[in-house]
């Protein structure tokens, strides 16, 4: 199952519960714990726009999982070889399986079968699912009945997006954790120029690190507003 190897070997630092801005999104972070820790949550859909957070929440999770001695899988189905339907079926024997993007397989009738199999295994195999994707369940336009109303049931969260002032706070503290300095002269130029999700700015502000380490220069409007241009 060579899609979830990479993240089955190594979590990714960064995305851990301890770094995610909460703002109002508390509450979905202790239900999160508590599944991740097998404390007597077991099923969990979480949903929200692109950006908002969903993909670290479900790292994170596996990762504290895994801190617990509590084994843990992550398969983003946006990202999976063809066929789709095959690597669900693959999927499994952990004690925590995170599940990401579920609307990437809407109207994939064997992909739906499959995840409707898989969680059902998964419940007979007492393990804990967790699921993301971009809407609720009902909304996503799922073909397969029986597969909407079993994620339906699941303990479901709806993940509010951060204000403007918190994801300029998480750019920033995101960007010190590179040796990254972003003055507000800077953001306000930034977030007046890009689309201000967090999804947009988190991969640019990695295309900022690889370029400011390549001229050893610190981050002005000018600097950026070559980089933008030379990508445009």
């Amino acid at each position: 199952m060579s899609e979830q190897l990479p993240l089955a070997l190594r979590w990714p630092a960064h995305q851990r519960f301890e770094t995610f801005l909460a703002g109002a999104n508390a509450d979905g972070i202790d239900i999160l714990r508590h599944a991740a820790r097998g404390d007597g949550i077991d099923r969990v859909y979480l949903c929200g726009a692109r950006g908002s957070g969903k993909t670290h929440l479900l790292v994170a999770a596996c990762a504290e999982a895994l801190a617990g001695q509590r084994s843990a899988q992550y398969l983003d189905l946006a990202r999976v070889a063809r066929p789709v339907a095959d690597t669900i079926r693959r999927f499994g024997g952990s004690e925590l399986l995170a599940i990401d993007n579920v609307d990437a397989i809407v109207g994939a009738r064997d992909a739906e079968h499959a995840l409707f199999d898989l969680y059902n295994r998964c419940l007979a195999e007492g393990s804990t699912l967790l699921f993301a994707g971009s809407d609720a369940p009902a909304a996503l336009g799922l073909g397969l009945a029986d597969l909407v109303s079993r994620l339906g049931a699941c303990t479901q969260w709806l993940l509010r997006p951060l204000d403007e002032a918190s994801r300029r706070r998480a750019l920033q503290v995101r960007a010190a954790d590179r040796g990254i300095e972003l003055d507000e002269n800077v953001l306000d130029w930034l977030f007046a120029r890009q689309a201000r999700d967090l999804g947009t700015l988190v991969p640019l502000l990695d295309r900022i690190d690889r370029a400011t380490l390549a001229a050893q220069r610190r981050v002005t409007i000018p600097f950026l507003r070559q980089l933008l241009d030379e990508a445009d």
